[in-house]
């Protein structure tokens, strides 16, 4: 027998699901064989009267129906030109292809519904179906929500790969939708998506040599970051990215930090400033967030839930090896063509900074015991994982000041 003589069960998927059907047609198939022999135009007609009898009393079961085509509709906490924005689109079109079509993701810029700091809660009330954004800016509900995006220093000197094995090998994820579910009381999912950084330390209008250099300086600083540069003594005004250039005309204020390279030069910092501080270690993991609405998550089916997921992933690391290129290229503009100085940031201004944000951390994990169950759930990762990579790992500039040797800095103009 060959599963082309019966042409209507051989539909793609169909005989999988009837198998024990198939078994019984087979048996009578040949039973109405040995009929033939002996009464062939008898036989023929039992047996098809007998398969169709069969197909009557036992009808096929229904064929799995795909889901319908959905199109979400999200919204970034970033304005459309900025390249943060770039990795919204990545997904959203890795979701389309990847899904043949079946889910398609509407990108909105910043303001499209609702302002850049609302997504949340919109995403909550299912205003929107999801967002492209940064769990810092929830500070405001719960301190945990910096240690969501890798945290100051990248929580206990933690890289990309650390602390995405921490969300993934960790307990982390779990902890992270534990967050938004039970402490938060928010309907939402949420899937690390967006590694903007390392991020530069700022930019300045006058040279900065020494914590008392910047103290008393009104600069743009957001997050649990703001906190940490308020206990440093620095003034801080927080400003949603698009905002930040047109307080600096005004003179608003005196310094500002943002990402650094590419997404820095997109925005016009060099117009404003032209003394520019890098590394920082505010953010120097930190992760953006791809949040959907509960409910929409839940209609979706287990595969798509799955693409969804795994196109997050994908482009995390695909956009962020594409902006690693894009940042080199912008440092180099910003140096030649501007006459940006970049300067590294002074070593005793980051040690304080660590400092403070311990004291922070510290002061957040008396008060909050789950600020204190995620903190420490981060530092016994990373004091497994960190050292072993210090010893196993050759320092990032053991090979580059072999093949590009640091030139010594010009003294920084007053």
């Amino acid at each position: 027998m060959r599963e082309g003589d019966f042409p209507a069960l051989t539909e793609p998927g169909r005989l999988t699901r009837m198998r024990p059907l198939r078994i019984l047609i087979m048996d009578l198939y040949f039973r109405g064989g040995c009929i033939m022999k002996r009464h062939a135009l008898l036989g023929w007609g039992m047996a098809l009267a007998v398969l169709v009898g069969v197909l009557v009393l036992f009808p096929a079961t229904q064929p799995v129906t795909a889901q319908a085509p959905v199109t979400l509709k999200m919204q970034a906490s970033w304005p459309a030109g900025l390249t943060l924005y770039e990795n919204f689109k990545m997904f959203a079109e890795r979701v389309e292809k990847m899904s043949a079509g079946r889910v398609k993701i509407e990108t909105l810029p910043a303001g499209a519904i609702v302002p850049a700091f609302e997504v949340l809660d919109a995403t909550h009330k299912k205003v929107i179906d999801g967002a492209h954004t940064w769990a810092a800016y929830w500070i405001g509900k719960h301190k945990a929500a910096v240690l969501f995006t890798g945290g100051p220093g990248g929580t206990f000197g933690m890289d990309y790969i650390d602390y995405l094995g921490w969300m993934y090998e960790g307990g982390g994820f779990e902890l992270y939708q534990q967050w938004y579910k039970d402490v938060l009381k928010l309907n939402v999912v949420a899937i690390p998506i967006l590694p903007a950084g390392p991020q530069a330390f700022g930019w300045f209008k006058r040279p900065i040599k020494s914590l008392a250099d910047f103290k008393g300086m009104k600069c743009r600083e957001t997050g649990i970051a703001a906190e940490v540069f308020t206990e440093m003594g620095m003034r801080t005004v927080n400003l949603p990215g698009g905002e930040i250039i047109p307080a600096a005309e005004r003179g608003v204020i005196d310094c500002a930090e943002w990402v650094g390279g590419v997404e820095d030069l997109k925005l016009g910092f060099h117009n404003v400033w032209k003394i520019h501080y890098t590394p920082g270690m505010h953010e120097n993991v930190t992760t953006g967030e791809l949040l959907i609405n509960g409910e929409v998550w839940s209609k979706l089916s287990p595969d798509l839930q799955e693409i969804v997921k795994s196109a997050a992933t994908e482009t995390f690391f695909r956009w962020w090896a594409r902006w690693q290129k894009q940042n080199a290229d912008a440092i180099k503009e910003l140096q030649e063509k501007h006459k940006v100085q970049i300067l590294k940031t002074p070593d005793e201004i980051l040690i304080e900074f660590l400092k403070a944000w311990d004291r922070i951390a510290a002061r957040e994990s008396e008060k909050d015991p789950f600020f204190k169950k995620v903190l420490e759930s981060q530092r016994a990762y990373a004091g497994l994982v960190v050292p072993a990579k210090r010893f196993m790992f050759p320092a990032y500039d053991f090979a580059a000041n072999y093949y590009w040797p640091v030139k010594k800095a010009a003294p920084a103009k007053k």
